[in-house]
């Protein structure tokens, strides 16, 4: 049975190019996440999920696109070959299916191997260096989703009577930020 031709693509920010993953390679339909490769729970890595069948050649660009830890990807190109489809990661140039040889297997342990430890040095890298700025004073975090007049803004229109939900999607900020800011807030006169 000759099925479609599936890409998914994955970028973890907002501004990175999805396009340059998959360009030039023939695709009948494209499932795009802009989300963190942390975990499965990615809405249109789901919606691949669910949509792929019998026949259908899922691409990828790289095991790192498709999961960042060896459990994960084991666990979806075991899922997606149970459904009779074929996986293809152009970058390592490995297929995987129903005729997966026990080298294919292999190198999918030991490269998505090698793709968790390169990810877990990056993490690590990452917070030395937050370390050693915080330690010259000069790393500020994340910067606030609200300025502080924005805040006392919103903290007035809460006691105003306005529901929290419709004051933090006015904001465009989630309703678990404004429920941080009113946890550090200063309580009200006479209280």
């Amino acid at each position: 049975m000759i099925g479609q031709r599936l890409g998914y693509v994955r970028v973890s920010a907002i501004d990175q190019n999805p396009e340059r993953q998959l360009a030039g390679v023939p695709l009948d339909r494209v499932f795009t996440d802009r989300a963190s490769g942390k975990d499965t729970n990615r809405p249109q890595l789901l919606l691949l999920l669910s949509y792929a069948r019998d026949g259908d050649v899922v691409i990828v660009h790289s095991m790192d696109r498709l999961a960042r830890n060896l459990d994960d990807l084991r666990r979806l190109v075991r899922e997606l070959v149970s459904k009779g489809c074929r996986v293809e990661f152009v970058t390592e140039g490995l297929v995987f299916g129903d005729e997966a040889s026990p080298m294919a297997q292999l190198l999918l342990s030991v490269m998505g191997a090698f793709a968790e430890f390169e990810r877990s040095l990056i993490r690590e890298r990452q917070l030395e260096g937050i370390a050693l700025a915080k330690g010259r004073g000069v790393y500020r975090g994340r910067a606030p989703a609200l300025k502080s007049w924005e805040r006392g803004q919103a903290l007035a229109r809460i006691a105003a009577g306005e529901a929290k939900s419709a004051v933090a999607r006015s904001y465009g900020i989630h309703r678990s930020t404004l429920a941080r800011y009113l946890a550090a807030a200063p309580p009200a006169r006479g209280q």
